[in-house]
């Protein structure tokens, strides 16, 4: 860290930092808050999104034993994902992913050559792939605002516990170092202005004798 200069003008300037940083941190705090809080709201729902998960998968277990290796080959040909088409929006400066919608890829077999439980399974492999990738993404969206409350906490505690003490530090040793010099200009001045009253007396003595 550069020495910091025992100026007037350096004194101004740590002043005018001291002033932007008091300024900004609020804001800075108020972001922290926003985010813990979408933070604690995301682990709530995966926490919802998981239970809908466990659920859906003992519905479909239940079907398991019922598979056979043609039924089930058809079954998951029936359920393949075409795409996950995600919603962003944007929290506290962060772009977030959500869940938007999945479409599966057309399907093609005969009612007339499946099992009359094959319409209930797939429908139940559907909810449960949903639900996986619904999953997926709401623990990318609680990473994504992790990350960005861990960089903003470190930026609060920079603000609070080093850059805003360091230049209040500043200001006193400046303030100080200023008030030492002026103090010891007015002591020299008086010793100055005493000199020349006892000059200016032995002179008038001299003159009167």
């Amino acid at each position: 860290m550069a020495e910091v200069k025992l100026t007037k003008t350096e004194l101004r300037l740590q002043q005018l930092k001291l002033s932007r940083l008091r300024k900004y941190l609020p804001t800075l705090q108020l972001k922290k808050a926003m985010l813990q809080l979408e933070v604690n709201q995301a682990q709530i729902e995966i926490e919802n999104l998981t239970a809908a998960f466990l659920s859906s998968q003992e519905k479909v277990e239940k079907y398991s034993a019922l598979f056979t290796e043609r039924s089930a080959t058809d079954l998951f040909s029936a359920v393949k994902v075409d795409r996950v088409e995600r919603i962003h929006e944007n929290i506290a400066g962060v772009e977030i992913p959500n869940f938007g919608s999945i479409v599966f890829e057309r399907a093609a077999y005969s009612l007339f050559d499946t099992p009359l439980w094959f319409e209930s399974a797939i429908l139940g492999l559907k909810q449960l792939i949903t639900g996986r990738e619904k999953l997926k993404i709401a623990r990318e969206k609680k990473q994504a605002l992790e990350k960005e409350l861990r960089e903003v906490s470190i930026r609060v505690n920079l603000f609070e516990k080093i850059l805003i003490p360091r230049s209040i530090a500043n200001i006193k040793k400046i303030t100080i170092f200023l008030g030492d010099q002026q103090l010891a200009a007015v002591s020299q001045a008086k010793v100055a202005k005493k000199k020349i009253l006892l000059r200016s007396a032995a002179k008038k003595k001299e003159t009167l004798e």
